[in-house]
């Protein structure tokens, strides 16, 4: 999730001459919000995807090099952002415990997913005009 607001600047006249400016980049942060609060972004997004690929919340959180406290933390604050939980958690056992995404919590994932796509599709073809 963002700690800080970003400042969105918006380039209005798309003629714009360049000159001798190379190597210019055009970048965007994205996360989904509700209500105005921050739920789901870059780092949240990794966790999740994670939990998916490796079916254990302990197991993600190694994955990102981070601590099992901060992963489980992490999902509670989007878990009480979103209103409904975005894993569940199977205790332990002969076969051992586990955690999995929810349907909400790839519903998340997945449009938080999508955007990204789209908005990375978009400054790529934004970004060629800057070579122009």
């Amino acid at each position: 999730m963002p700690g800080s607001r970003t400042r969105f600047y918006t380039l209005t006249h798309s003629s714009v001459s360049m000159g001798s400016e190379g190597g210019l980049k055009l970048r965007c942060k994205i996360w989904v919000e509700k209500d105005g609060k921050p739920v789901l972004g870059e780092g949240g997004a990794r966790l999740l995807k994670a939990i998916r690929e490796e079916g254990s919340l302990s197991a993600a959180a190694s994955k990102l090099n981070m601590s099992y406290v901060f992963a489980w933390e992490y999902i509670q604050r989007i878990t009480l952002a979103l209103g409904v939980p975005v894993v569940e958690t199977k205790r332990g056992g002969k076969r051992g415990g586990g955690t999995c995404l929810t349907e909400a919590g790839e519903r998340l994932l997945q449009l938080y997913e999508e955007a990204k796509r789209e908005v990375e599709k978009t400054l790529r073809r934004l970004e060629a005009r800057l070579t122009r």
